[in-house]
């Protein structure tokens, strides 16, 4: 997957934006021609899904015609608005340039957090309203929805609207603090309650009739195979779906982030210069960033992270290290867990 941040303009003003993105404009970002060409040669070796993010990806006046261009050369085109302009106009043509499914946040499930969250008054309603275009138009989506202790009440509330909506999938994110969200260390959940809503998180699963994925909280896949051992049950894609092939951190492993004026990181919130595509082809910052090469060396990483027996599913979110400790191959902070053996077993 390439998360792909097509402009960093933005119509809302979020507590915990990574970007700390505002209205703009931002200068010296990709031409129509140079998104066009990026597509390009990201097909030349792969077949990624393409995430259009933000900002807000809406605000930019060519993004059907690159959404367009991504579906024509075959790759699979989603893309992460906020919700609040997509209209039944917007949502028939996102269906005809080849966006085959969107998210839209829900960071409460009231108005009045939700936008305070949001930073703008009638960001709730008019996420909600674009939620009913999308399905009104036969666009799949999906809620995103930040957790903190803000909202951490309201976490179950947000689960039975998704499934009322009629959404595809519910992805958890766990606040990590970076951008705008650095000001917020004190809304993170504390470790404990971390660990508590990752357990609760995976015994809803079952239990709904939509995808539930938890992001940017790599124990999660930690805590699924100690549920399943518990259970008797094997990990296999038939008793858990993708949750069983796919691992925590996925910064430089199986996902990039592409900024707005071409920089290549391991994710939106790891902030490291891995390469840009405008001076440099996509599949060799790809294959040969340092960064990337560090990151996909698990036994590499530092602390109790680098000799846990769940390292390979989990890994730690390696933006939550880099961001409390400096270094982004130290242990995950946030982490309860303790291996069953030590650093030279």
């Amino acid at each position: 997957m390439i998360a792909w941040e097509v402009t960093r303009s933005c119509n809302l003003a979020c507590v915990h934006c990574r970007a700390s993105a505002e209205r703009g404009p931002y200068p010296n970002e990709l031409s129509t021609e140079e998104c066009k060409e990026l597509l390009k040669r990201v097909t030349v070796f792969a077949q990624p899904t393409i995430i259009l993010t933000g900002g807000e990806p809406l605000v930019r006046g060519d993004i059907f015609e690159i959404a367009a261009h991504g579906s024509h050369l075959g790759l699979r085109m989603v893309m992460a608005p906020n919700g609040t302009l997509v209209t039944p106009e917007i949502a028939r043509r996102m269906v005809e340039v080849g966006i085959q499914r969107i998210s839209i946040s829900l960071d409460a499930a009231s108005a009045d957090k939700h936008d305070s969250f949001r930073g703008v008054p009638g960001a709730f309603q008019g996420a909600i309203a674009g939620i009913r275009a999308a399905k009104e138009a036969g666009l799949p989506f999906q809620i995103n929805s930040t957790i903190t202790r803000i909202n951490h009440d309201q976490i179950k509330e947000i689960l039975r609207m998704a499934v009322e909506m009629g959404a595809a999938a519910l992805h958890i994110f766990l606040l990590v603090p970076t951008g705008r969200a650095e000001e917020m260390k004190d809304q993170e959940l504390s470790p404990q309650d971390y660990e508590k809503t990752l357990h609760w998180f995976y015994e809803q699963r079952d239990r709904f009739p939509l995808a539930l994925k938890a992001t940017c909280a790599p124990h999660y896949y930690r805590i699924l195979r100690q549920r399943a051992r518990q259970e008797g049950k094997e990990v296999n894609t038939e008793a858990y779906g993708l949750d069983a092939v796919t691992r925590g951190c996925l910064g430089g492993i199986s996902f990039c982030f592409i900024s707005h004026v071409g920089k290549v990181q391991p994710c939106g919130y790891l902030e490291l210069d891995c390469g840009n595509v405008r001076n440099e082809a996509f599949q060799r910052i790809w294959e040969e960033s340092p960064v990337f090469r560090k990151l996909r060396d698990v036994d590499g990483y530092e602390g109790k992270c680098g000799y846990c027996e769940f390292r390979h599913v989990c890994g730690g979110c390696r933006a939550r290290a880099y961001s409390i400790t400096g270094n982004y191959l130290a242990e995950e902070p946030y982490c309860v867990y303790q291996p069953t053996r030590g650093p030279s077993s």
